[in-house]
């Protein structure tokens, strides 16, 4: 849904009712996840998608008799080989969309959950499918409130690093004995940079920068970082902020109701103790909430923050990789230690640019499993620290630039460094798949195709040379 919130949200703000579909079930080869979402607003203008343009069309006249009744629905569509020009999925899948209407009226919850959603702040919701209550009641659920880390997402623009003396404590601290790059130690300056006019110590002599334009507006098209499919685990405290925003209740983190105090307290229970697996699934309880039932059934969606990707080398290549991040959902992070490559002109918008050497900056921020790595440097000054960094600690993917003699030469720098088989076996170098890219966008969707692939577990041959379910469930 996230894609589509912007929209959502302005007429939410408007008070203008649309219709909300969304996918609650699928099976065999159904070509979008639980939680794809299409909505018809004012003047029939629909956004998202359910099924990639197999059943929009009886979706859309389904929102339409929804808006004007006020009642939600529930349909099933798949394939019949008894009426193959009943509307349904060619693809032989089958998929199952709830349909309901949303206004300040209709769902008092939904402005909040937009706002969490938009600030990148965790949020998960549970809306009733089949039982007592009227379909499509929607509770609302937050991590129970707790100190508040900070900015779930930092203001995009530059960011200066603070650059620690030799023997500071702290992340970026380094030892007598480290051989990493220290820009206090002149003897270790990037020699490109002498051409520039800026010495190793001018990145400790300036003064922070402030962003060259204002942040994006979060509502804004193009803005909103795309669903991965499961969440994956919560992100690390310093990613996000706790408890809910106002108009939710404090004391318990709840918005909303499914018609039952007693299954309000079970569902908002099993939502923190993470019982849906992938935080997205339907959940069947009893009436009052028990757990052996099934004479209720409830579809949690979960929103965690957005997963971050951290690109080191402030290149031509990386502004490529960098868009298609943003493009596949990533909040994006450019890190380069040269003030003259790293400025936010580079890149594009809502990418956040950092001046520091990029093992130091790594070693003082959180990566959880969902986390994206990619080092397009080519040096083994910048290099060598921060992959060793990267292969010690969790991350989806960790990837580095480079030929395949400097891809031997670097894998030795590691070992020398004391880097395990194990950690060096992650490596994805020569990063991205054999597209034949030439140029940094196709450089980039050859790293993107490589990211999603490992996601996905995905082979990466073409469809043609393969058989079987194109989506396999």
């Amino acid at each position: 849904m996230r894609d589509i919130l912007p929209a959502l949200r302005a007429w939410y703000a408007a008070g203008s009712p649309f219709g909300l579909a969304t996918v609650v079930a699928v099976s065999r080869s159904a070509p979008r996840d639980p939680g794809a979402a299409m909505a018809v607003g004012p003047g029939d203008e629909v956004v998202g998608s359910v099924s990639g343009g197999c059943v929009e069309g009886a979706v859309f006249e389904l929102a339409q008799e929804v808006i004007a009744s006020g009642e939600a629905r529930l349909e099933t569509f798949g394939y019949s080989d008894e009426d193959a020009f009943a509307v349904g999925l060619t693809c032989g899948g089958e998929i199952t969309v709830l349909v309901r209407r949303v206004s300040p009226a209709d769902d008092p919850t939904f402005g909040a959950v937009a706002d969490s959603v938009t600030a990148g702040r965790p949020v998960t919701t549970a809306t009733l499918v089949d039982g007592a209550a009227p379909r499509g009641a929607t509770l609302a659920v937050w991590p129970l409130p707790g100190p508040d880390p900070g900015p779930a997402t930092p203001v995009p623009g530059v960011q200066e690093a603070g650059i620690q003396e030799p023997g500071a404590e702290g992340p970026g601290a380094q030892g007598p004995d480290s051989q990493r790059p220290d820009p206090a130690d002149p003897d270790r300056a990037d020699p490109d940079r002498a051409d520039q006019g800026l010495g190793a110590r001018d990145l400790d002599a300036q003064e922070p920068r402030t962003p060259d334009s204002a942040a994006p507006d979060p509502a804004a098209p193009g803005q909103e970082a795309q669903d991965l499919g499961a969440p994956g685990p919560v992100a690390p405290a310093s990613d996000r902020r706790t408890g809910p925003p106002g108009g939710a209740d404090p004391d318990h983190g709840i918005a909303g109701s499914l018609g039952r105090a007693g299954l309000d307290r079970v569902v908002a229970a099993d939502v923190r103790a993470g019982a849906v697996p992938g935080g997205t699934g339907l959940r069947h309880y009893g009436p009052d909430g028990r757990r052996c039932g099934n004479a209720v059934t409830v579809f949690v969606r979960s929103f965690a923050p957005p997963p971050r990707m951290l690109v080191f080398g402030a290149v031509d290549y990386a502004a490529a990789v960098a868009r298609v991040g943003g493009f596949l959902g990533y909040r994006v992070t450019v890190c380069d230690a040269r003030p003259a490559f790293a400025t936010p002109r580079r890149f594009p918008s809502g990418v956040e640019v950092v001046v520091d050497w990029p093992h130091r900056y790594l070693s003082g921020q959180a990566t959880d499993e969902r986390t994206v790595i990619c080092v397009l440097t080519h040096d083994p000054k910048f290099d060598v620290p921060v992959l060793e960094e990267a292969l010690r600690r969790p991350a989806a993917y960790v990837g580095a630039m480079g030929s395949r003699r400097t891809h031997d030469d670097r894998l030795e720098r590691l070992r020398a460094a004391g880097v395990p088989e194990p950690a060096l076996a992650r490596l994805r170098s020569p990063v991205g798949l054999d597209l034949g890219a030439r140029t940094p966008e196709e450089v980039a969707v050859s790293v993107a195709a490589e990211i999603v692939a490992l996601r996905r577990g995905g082979s990466g041959v073409p469809l043609t040379a393969r058989t079987g379910a194109i989506h396999p469930r």
